[in-house]
C-alpha cells in the first residue's frame, strides 16, 4: 500500500497541567502549565508529517483560528483542509498529569462539534489511499453524520478505512454497541486496552483482537507498556513488546503509534515492521509533554 492518507478529527489546545503532588481541594498546589497544539486526529496528522507520510488533514475551527492554524499545519508538513466556524472558538483539552505520567482530562470540543458535511466533501478523498478517523467524530451527531457520509463514500471506491476510537470515557457514554455498528466494517481498528475491554466486554487481549475482528478486517491492541498485539477474527498474527523508556506524560502516545504504524504500511513495509515502527513511535511520545513530536 502507497499513497496519501486523510486524517479527519479534532483540532484543540492542549494545556497540560502537571501538579508538583496531589491537588488540594480549596487551596493552591504550585504546578507546571503549559499550553501546546493538540486534538487526536491533529496529533496524528503531524505524526504522520514528522515521518513524511503524504499526509492531508480535514477539520473545524474557530474562525478567528483558521489563518493561525492552517500555516501551522502547512509548516509541519500537513495539507490543511479546515473550515471556521462563526460560532464556536476552536476546542480547548486541559489535561491534569498524575505523578506515574497519566492523565485526566477536561474537554470543551468547541468548532469541532459542528464539523458538517460540507466540510468534508467528496472530493477529499481523491488521490488518497486510506482515510483515518478519530473517534471524537463519531461522539456528536453532526460531525457523526459527515464522517459516516464521507466514509461511505470511500469504501465505495475501495479506500482503506482505519478509526480510533479515542476516548474510553466518551465511549461509555455512547455505548460500544452503538461505537461498533457505526465504524462496523473499517479496514484498521487501533484501540488501546481500555477501549477493547469496553468495546467487548472482555480484558484478555487475545479475546479482544478474534471479538472485534467479527467487525474490523484487522485489530491493533494498544497495550501500553506491555507493546501492542494485532490480529483479527482467526486470532493473534504479530505481537511485540515496547522498551522500557521514562514516562513524563502519556498524552497522544496512541496517536502517534497509529501514526508511526500507519506510515510504515504505506510506505509499503509489513505488519511486523508497522508494528515496530508505531510502538517505537509511541515510546518517543510518552517521553516528552504533549501529544505532538518534538
Amino acid at each position: 500500500m502507497s499513497g496519501r492518507i486523510l486524517v479527519v478529527g479534532d483540532v484543540m489546545t492542549d494545556v497540560i497541567v502537571v501538579p508538583e503532588g496531589p491537588i488540594v481541594k480549596g487551596s493552591d498546589r504550585r504546578a507546571t502549565v503549559r499550553s501546546h497544539p493538540g486534538g487526536s486526529g491533529a496529533n496524528q496528522a503531524v505524526w504522520l508529517g514528522a515521518m513524511a507520510a503524504d499526509v492531508v488533514f480535514a477539520a473545524r475551527v474557530g474562525q478567528a483560528d483558521l489563518a493561525l492554524y492552517a500555516g501551522y499545519f502547512r509548516g509541519l508538513n500537513v495539507v490543511p483542509v479546515l473550515a471556521g466556524d462563526t460560532e464556536l472558538p476552536s476546542g480547548v483539552l486541559v489535561t491534569i498529569v498524575d505523578g506515574d505520567g497519566e492523565r485526566s482530562f477536561l474537554t470543551d470540543r468547541g468548532a469541532n462539534l459542528n464539523l458538517g458535511v460540507a466540510d468534508l466533501p467528496a472530493s477529499l478523498l481523491d488521490d488518497v489511499s486510506m482515510v483515518m478517523v478519530s473517534g471524537y467524530s463519531f461522539f456528536a451527531p453532526g460531525p457523526r453524520a459527515a464522517v459516516r457520509a464521507l466514509l461511505a463514500q470511500a469504501q465505495a471506491r475501495g479506500i482503506a478505512l482505519a478509526v480510533d476510537p479515542a476516548s474510553v470515557g466518551f465511549l461509555a457514554e455512547t455505548g460500544a454497541a452503538e461505537f461498533l455498528a457505526w465504524t462496523a466494517g473499517a479496514d484498521w481498528l487501533f484501540a488501546n486496552a481500555d477501549e477493547a475491554e469496553l468495546l467487548t466486554g472482555l480484558t484478555d487481549y487475545r479475546q479482544q483482537i478474534v471479538a472485534l475482528g467479527a467487525h474490523y478486517r484487522n485489530v491493533v491492541v494498544k497495550r501500553g507498556g506491555l507493546g501492542a498485539a494485532l490480529g483479527g477474527q482467526a486470532g493473534v498474527r504479530h505481537q511485540l513488546p515496547a522498551p522500557a523508556v521514562t514516562v513524563v506524560d502519556s498524552t497522544g502516545a496512541g496517536d502517534a503509534f497509529a501514526a508511526g504504524f500507519l506510515a510504515a504500511l504505506l510506505e509499503g513495509q509489513d505488519e511486523a515492521a508497522a508494528m515496530a515502527a508505531g510502538i517505537a513511535a509511541g515510546a518517543r511520545a510518552v517521553q516528552t509533554i504533549g501529544g505532538q513530536p518534538r
